[in-house]
């Protein structure tokens, strides 16, 4: 009819807005899927990356040894010693006798008077193949000059002996007279075995 209004045309058919939908839906999924795990949790630190334990010596690669020579190449306190024999390491712990932990007063005097005595030097261990539970051979070393450093510590003082697991009187004798002449750790009135020590630190645990 002339003189009716036109009807105008949607500017958008329904099938166009479903479309737009569809890509606006589409779009705000990835733009939350692809943010970064601090932007989700800005309160949470990144995980830190849990270093793996080294593993012991299997008992089968532990060598068999009594008696061998080799060069001193570490001071790990005052009676333990790695020893490089025939190309590889050997924990040697001192026999019969027990020097203050390194965090005891003359513990690092101790290891100094072991470093003096044996770094870098050849000596000659003496054991009987026994490992303890650390995996350390239980020996005595003896110089290329012939000083018995398990003894010698003893004399100068800087080690008890270890009566819990030795019997040798004259390691007895040597701590009496050090402990008369006041020598090493004698010089305080009172001091404490490392065993004592080792105890009262692992009950504080």
């Amino acid at each position: 009819m002339a003189g009716q209004r036109r009807r105008s045309k949607p500017k958008y058919s329904i099938a166009t807005l479903i479309i737009l939908l569809l890509l606006a839906v589409f779009y705000n999924y990835n733009v939350k899927d692809t943010k970064s795990p601090v932007d989700k949790h800005p309160t949470e630190a990144p995980a830190k990356k849990v270093r793996k334990a080294k593993k012991p010596k299997r008992t089968e690669d532990l060598r068999n040894l009594t008696v061998f020579t080799g060069r001193v190449i570490g001071i790990k306190d005052g009676d333990t010693f790695e020893v490089l024999y025939d190309g590889q390491p050997e924990r040697v712990r001192l026999a019969d006798i027990d020097c203050p932990e390194k965090s005891q007063p003359f513990g690092n005097n101790a290891k100094q008077f072991s470093s003096d005595l044996c770094f870098n030097k050849t000596v000659t261990v003496t054991c009987n193949a026994k490992r303890d539970r650390y995996g350390r051979l239980i020996g005595t070393v003896v110089t290329a000059d012939g000083v018995n450093v398990n003894e010698a510590l003893v004399k100068q003082g800087f080690a008890w002996h270890y009566l819990q697991y030795s019997d040798k009187d004259e390691l007895t004798g040597y701590e009496a007279t050090a402990r008369k002449k006041h020598l090493g750790l004698w010089a305080d009135t009172d001091p404490t075995p490392p065993w004592d020590w080792r105890r009262e630190k692992r009950s504080a645990r």
